[in-house]
């Protein structure tokens, strides 16, 4: 999916989350990186085999 360069890290990078934002929806909560990965707000992912993550970061402001 990535067209530019250099290109994003690809979805089962352990740093795919650093890949481009290519739509970004702020009122649905959620954002579309250039490697088929979708991010919620509550860091919860939705990767591009259909696999879903659970959110894995504590909200700002609370301890872990």
């Amino acid at each position: 999916m990535c067209q530019h360069q250099p290109q994003c890290p690809p979805s089962d990078a352990p740093d795919h989350e650093a890949a481009f934002l290519v739509a970004f929806h702020p009122e649905q909560g959620w954002g579309l990186l250039c490697n088929g990965v979708v991010i919620f707000d509550d860091t919860g992912e939705l990767m591009p085999d259909g696999r879903s993550i659970p959110a894995h970061r504590s909200p700002y402001g609370q301890a872990a």
